[in-house]
């Protein structure tokens, strides 16, 4: 469970930065090389590169070089997880708000019967 919390942390830190979700905004079109992500963000091919390390440590991304290019893909397990847990966090906040209703509708009713 550690491990796996160690790994999720890498995921949100990873995500936490809007240069680094653009990168994975337009991965979700499909592989694209490092320049082309480069491209749009304002800082330096050697920054984009950097940003790219953090979303391929945290699995979000896997890269390939062949020759000079280097060409990037999104890795869909991590985001997946991540995606879990929020899940998971908003059904239990579903379910506290649902049991707070309904003890607030009770307070209603015994109002209403006074």
């Amino acid at each position: 469970m550690v491990n796996q919390s160690a790994d999720l942390d890498r995921v949100f830190r990873a995500l936490a930065d809007p240069a680094r979700r653009a990168m994975l905004e337009r991965l979700g079109r499909g592989p694209a090389r490092v320049t082309e992500l480069a491209r749009p963000l304002p800082m330096s091919l050697p920054a984009a590169m950097q940003h790219l390390s953090v979303l391929e440590e945290a699995g979000l991304v896997r890269t390939e070089k062949v020759g000079r290019v280097r060409t990037c893909a999104i890795e869909a397990p991590a985001l997946s997880r991540a995606e879990q847990w929020i899940n998971a966090r908003r059904l239990e906040w579903e379910r506290r708000l649902d049991r707070l209703g309904h003890y607030l509708a009770s307070l209603g009713n015994q109002r209403d019967s006074d």
